[in-house]
């Protein structure tokens, strides 16, 4: 007996077909598995002995190192809450000689119910965190569950990036420099404003503050060649967009989108404005971007200086041809692993990815 399912449904299931397999499957890629049992490795970064330093959303530092995993003790009390917890981590550019490891957490320091994203740094010795200290704590707190942001990195003069979302407050938060939330924010490696930041002459302004009209910027890694700082964010239904950051601009948020509500409405009626920059890339659907990288070696012979991109929404790998500042081409990798939380590239060349519920794999080219 055949099933009639009404036209609508049809239709539904081909767009839902569509939107999930539009870019096509990349079959010349395998994995290898580094580190298993996982659960949400968030962030991870590589040590100069090569060992690894991972973070577990729930609030866990893990160090594997020779096939051994040890939790690091040291950690603050860990805000995990809806889509916040203990998030990216980077090394300093001078780790060999100052053992400083930067973190994104959410907290709710301050005795003010909720949370929100906090950026701290400590010296890690001997599978120890030590001489923790908070370099820029957002504010206010919130009990939303949602857009902590955050991801974290060095441009070339030894500043750090890192992004907060917007924690649901669109209407409030990202279009107005006097508030935390929904921005890019730039500091010296101790805390302190350069002078340079586009806000600090402004009264009332965050001087932290670089860029702003952010919504959920998950994604951040600065260019191998030109240093510029790359982010992409979730947008709501459709509208995840890629941008290279500028001091001082408006990414739009929630002004123009090329997205709508989750319920089908739109909340804005443009996708451009005056003085509002437009994304180098976006994507309708979403495919819920999360972890940036470029390729930047010889590992992978012509995917070299593609970027990749995570998928959470289809469980996937996105990689990015790239040619004059656009994307020309995009393909699956690592195609149906599961959500893939974190991409980075190791000092060995290759290409390392997080995937929730599995653990740290090793990307090969086939």
């Amino acid at each position: 007996m055949k099933l009639k399912l009404p036209v609508f449904a049809l239709v539904l299931i081909c767009t839902l077909t569509c939107a999930q397999d539009k870019n096509p499957t990349n079959k010349e890629n395998g994995y290898e598995v580094i580190v298993s049992d996982l659960n949400i490795p968030w962030g991870f970064t590589f040590l100069p002995d090569n060992s690894i330093l991972i973070t577990e959303k729930l609030g866990k530092l893990i160090h594997f190192k020779k096939g051994i995993k040890t939790e690091i003790t040291g950690l603050p009390e860990i805000f995990a809450h809806g889509q916040g917890g203990l998030m990216d981590i980077i090394l300093h550019p001078n780790y060999k000689d100052n053992n400083l490891v930067y973190f994104s957490y959410a907290s709710s320091d301050d005795n003010e119910d909720g949370g929100n994203t906090t950026i701290a740094c400590a010296k890690f010795k001997n599978n120890k965190l030590l001489d923790w200290k908070v370099l820029y704590k957002a504010k206010p707190n919130s009990n939303r569950v949602q857009h902590f942001g955050s991801r974290l990195a060095f441009d070339n003069n030894g500043h750090l990036f890192f992004s907060i979302g917007d924690r649901g407050d669109r209407d409030i938060n990202p279009q107005d420099i006097t508030r935390d939330c929904g921005k890019i924010y730039r500091i010296n490696d101790d805390g302190s404003i350069p002078e340079d930041n586009p806000f600090t002459n402004i009264s009332d302004a965050k001087k932290a503050i670089y860029s702003y009209g952010h919504r959920n910027p998950q994604g951040m890694v600065k260019h191998p060649k030109t240093g510029k700082i790359w982010t992409h964010e979730h947008g709501p239904k459709g509208g995840d967009e890629i941008n290279i950051i500028n001091a001082g601009k408006n990414y739009g948020w929630p002004i123009i989108s090329y997205g709508v509500n989750y319920s089908g409405t739109k909340f804005t009626e443009i996708t451009e404005k005056k003085g509002m920059e437009q994304p180098l890339h976006y994507w309708v659907p979403s495919i819920a971007p999360s972890g940036m990288a470029f390729i930047n070696s010889d590992k992978y012979g012509d995917w070299n200086e593609n970027l990749l991109v995570g998928s959470l929404r289809f469980q996937y790998l996105n990689m990015c041809t790239l040619k004059d500042g656009k994307v020309i081409k995009e393909e699956k990798l690592l195609n149906g692993l599961g959500r893939v939380r974190s991409v980075e590239q190791g000092p060995d060349g290759y290409i390392y990815v997080g995937i929730e519920n599995l653990g740290i794999v090793k990307l090969i080219k086939k």
